[in-house]
């Protein structure tokens, strides 16, 4: 199974991966130990325990470019259009934001 490590300015916050039921997002032990740790989301609030999802959670699809970028994503990268965790992958190392997603080892 793919996985990406999430960074929330410049710190690894946590891990998304896709599993056989889905997908799972889980902080780092030591992100949540920080004083200040911040959510990676209002949907994904601090948490010692993984997110489980049967669909990509809605935060991390939202960071994937949409319309002709998304097109130009797929393209260039040769990817499959319905693979949006492979787009999430490879288009959101500088997403707008303060949370980027880099593949499990580019970081």
């Amino acid at each position: 199974m793919r996985k990406g490590s999430v960074w929330v300015e410049e710190r690894k916050a946590g891990t998304i991966e896709e599993t056989d039921r889905g997908y799972r997002f889980s902080y780092e032990k030591d992100y949540l130990a920080m004083k200040d740790a911040k959510d990676v989301s209002l949907t994904l609030p601090l948490h010692d325990e993984p997110y489980e999802s049967s669909v990509l959670f809605p935060f991390f699809d939202g960071l994937i470019p949409e319309g002709w970028l998304y097109d130009v994503t797929v393209r260039n990268w040769k990817l499959d259009r319905k693979d949006r965790f492979g787009v999430l992958l490879v288009a959101c190392k500088d997403a707008i934001g303060n949370v980027s997603i880099w593949g499990e080892n580019e970081r």
